[in-house]
Parts: structure tokens; sequence; C-alpha cells
């Protein structure tokens, strides 16, 4: 169950290690007041809870967690990862640009394949982390989720000679990740995930 436990100063154990990570005062643009209010929608809390019974059970096996965490690297696996898909994704747009669309077709593929283990790895992450980036973890997770679908579909249709669809659908693949992307960093930069400790129990 999602909970935050309350100290003796009055605030909760997780605002205090959220606001405690970053280097300095918030932002105040309109996308960094969202991201807050996401830190703070309660309203996340049962599809987080329903999230996280999905990935603790195999993440109990400290093996897995541990290499899906990064402890063999030193560090977090998934920041790593994720510009993998990310630089294909994006490469693909530069030769859409300049008439490749065949080798814009193949680093889409490349892109596809390359998220199974950046989405894994992600999760692992979240698993450990508190509640306030966990709220805003299941909202990146969608928005990634969403750029997966549409490349996918843009795949299809560049193969099925569709290019016109294909780039349409590279174009909302596109923006969803710029969401993902922007969530991304408000967890690593102002929430501090994922924990820097690779034994970190699954919560």
């Amino acid at each position: 169950m999602v909970t935050a436990d309350t100290d003796r100063t009055g605030g909760t154990s997780d605002e205090q290690q959220s606001t405690g990570r970053h280097a300095g005062p918030r932002a105040d643009s309109v996308a960094d007041r969202l991201a807050q209010a996401l830190e703070n929608a309660h309203q996340l809390d049962p599809v987080v809870e329903r999230v996280a019974a999905l990935w603790r059970g195999p993440l109990q096996h400290d093996g897995l967690r541990r290499l899906l965490r990064g402890k063999p690297l030193g560090h977090a696996a998934h920041p790593l990862l994720t510009d993998v898909p990310l630089g294909l994704w994006m490469s693909s747009a530069v030769l859409d640009a300049v008439g490749q669309e065949k080798a814009a077709r193949r680093l889409i593929g490349a892109g596809i394949l390359a998220a199974g283990p950046t989405v894994v790895t992600g999760w692992a992450d979240w698993s450990v982390a508190d509640d306030r980036t966990r709220r805003v973890g299941v909202v990146h997770a969608a928005s990634n989720g969403v750029a997966l679908a549409c490349y996918t579909v843009s795949w299809v249709a560049r193969r099925n000679g569709n290019q016109g669809v294909g780039l349409l659908a590279s174009a909302a693949g596109a923006a969803a990740l710029g969401v993902g992307g922007f969530l991304g960093g408000h967890m690593a930069y102002v929430l501090g995930s994922p924990p820097r400790d690779p034994d970190a129990p699954v919560r």
C-alpha cells in the first residue's frame, strides 16, 4: 500500500527525501509546476500500487534486481540505456529529412528492440523509489509507452509502404518522448532518482 510516513518535524519522509535531493530552489515554469503536481497526485496511488504488485515478485530475486539496477556497472543501468532507443529514433528523423526512408525504418526498428531492456531496468529502479517519484514515474512510463507504440505503428506503416502514416506516427512518438524525457529529467535532477544503492529493497 502506498503510504508516506510522518516524522517529528510534521513533514513526510517522502517530502523531506525528495526536497532534500535537489541542488537548489525549484524552477517555476509551467512544466515544472505540472511535474510537482504529479508528485502530490494521490489519485495515482492505486495505479502505482497495481504496477508495484506486478514487479514485486520478480524483483525479490537479489541477483536479478542487482543486475537490472546496474550493480555490475557501478551505477544505474536505466539512464545509460535510455540513450539507445532515444538516439536511434531521433536519428531516424534526420534520415527522414534527407530522404533516406529505408534507413530511417531500420533505425526505428532497432529502437523498438532496444526499448525492451530500457523499460525493464526503468521499472527496477522505480520499484525502490519513494512515493513522489513513483507517481511521476508512472506518467513517465505511460508517455514512453505511447512513444513506443507510435514508433511501432510507424515501423509497420513504413514496411507496408505507407510512408505518410509512418512519418505522422514518428512525429507523435517524438512528442511523447519529449514529455517522457522531461519527466525523466525531473525524477533524476529534482527527485534524485534512481537511488544509488543497488541493494535497496523493493517496496
